[in-house]
């Protein structure tokens, strides 16, 4: 009797999730087919199509292929990243507020660029080079630093102590930013300000091939890891229960979160908030389980910041308005009305 209420219920929620991971993948194609068609010289969607198949002017093929469509790319990529990221650390940590910014991740990124500044114009060549792998290199420093503070030999490693511990730490490396930006020259100080606000400055195919490798392993790492982050969910004592070695699934999943936001923020600058407002909303569209909320959450992702960083190109032209602060103009509303209903 039970099984025959619970079959079509079953099937029910899968329907859902179904129709709704096939809506997120049309608004995903309908944004990039709109990002294609914006920018300073205007293509209609009929000279993309041509272009794409071939058959466009030497400059259509320079502005799609050379410009556009690595932008567009580097954009769902990292979108995705930062939201499948976010989502680890929500469910390591068991708070909703974790991610890669408000762990102080992103901070030790931009601490490390802001060094390498300090000593290299940011026109140089080696730039290019060196700022995406000291990016990560700060990322995942910080990253062991909060580990090695939060870790107790005898209880382990606590999720409240990590995040609470991750923001002190995100805190003391934005103070030292500030300091070490007011001995920038104006040049750098320039490059380092806009970086830091999130502009997407990494945006041809050497970028695009730089960050896929990460992407393309780790994301579906943790798609495979998303049975393990379920068990860990229901507490430190009922997963050791269940079998689950904790420390080492939870050390191997916080190593994958990091290496991802750290890949991420050294293409993108300083982004916030795709981490946290995208799992959010993931997972009021198809619930808890991470064997769908991880792919929902990347797909969310992709499309918050693909949308952002068309409007940021968009609204102001020939000017361009930082990723980073559109997303936070998106996200921010939406995040106070949820604080709103959790009051009521």
């Amino acid at each position: 009797m039970s099984k025959s209420l619970a079959f079509p219920a079953d099937k029910q929620r899968r329907t859902r999730e179904v129709i709704i991971i096939s809506l997120l993948a049309v608004f995903i194609v309908a944004m990039f087919i709109v990002s294609m068609n914006t920018g300073i010289v205007r293509l209609s969607p009929s000279e993309v199509l041509h272009t794409l198949l071939g058959e466009g002017t030497q400059q259509q093929k320079l502005i799609l292929f050379d410009f556009r469509l690595p932008r567009i790319v580097i954009s769902l990529l990292i979108g995705a990243g930062f939201a499948v990221s976010g989502c680890i650390l929500q469910s390591l940590s068991r708070n909703a507020l974790a991610e890669p910014s408000t762990l102080g991740i992103n901070a030790g990124a931009g601490f490390a660029v802001i060094i390498f500044i300090s000593f290299v114009p940011a026109s140089s060549a080696g730039t290019i080079l060196g700022l995406p792998l000291l990016a990560l290199l700060g990322a995942t420093l910080t990253a062991a630093l909060i580990y090695v503070l939060a870790y107790r030999r005898e209880d382990g490693l606590s999720p409240t102590r990590l995040i609470l511990i991750g923001i002190a730490v995100g805190a003391g490396i934005y103070a030292f930013q500030m300091i070490l930006s007011l001995r920038l020259d104006p040049q750098n100080f320039q490059f380092v300000a806009i970086w830091l606000a999130g502009k997407i400055w990494g945006g041809d195919w050497r970028f695009v091939l730089a960050l896929l490798p990460w992407v393309a392993i780790l994301i579906p790492f943790a798609f495979y890891k998303s049975r393990v982050l379920n068990v860990l969910n229901l507490g430190d004592q009922t997963s050791a229960g269940l079998g689950v070695p904790v420390e080492k699934q939870r050390l191997m999943l916080l190593a994958a979160a990091v290496a991802l936001s750290g890949a991420c923020v050294a293409v993108s600058g300083g982004i916030g908030f795709v981490g946290l407002i995208a799992p959010h909303l993931a997972r009021r569209l198809v619930g808890p389980k991470h064997q769908i909320l991880l792919p929902a959450s990347a797909l969310v992702g992709a499309l918050l910041l693909l949308t952002a960083d068309t409007i940021g190109r968009w609204i102001l032209q020939p000017s361009e308005i930082p990723t980073g602060i559109v997303v936070a103009l998106i996200g921010a509303p939406y995040f106070l009305y949820l604080l709103a209903r959790s009051k009521a």
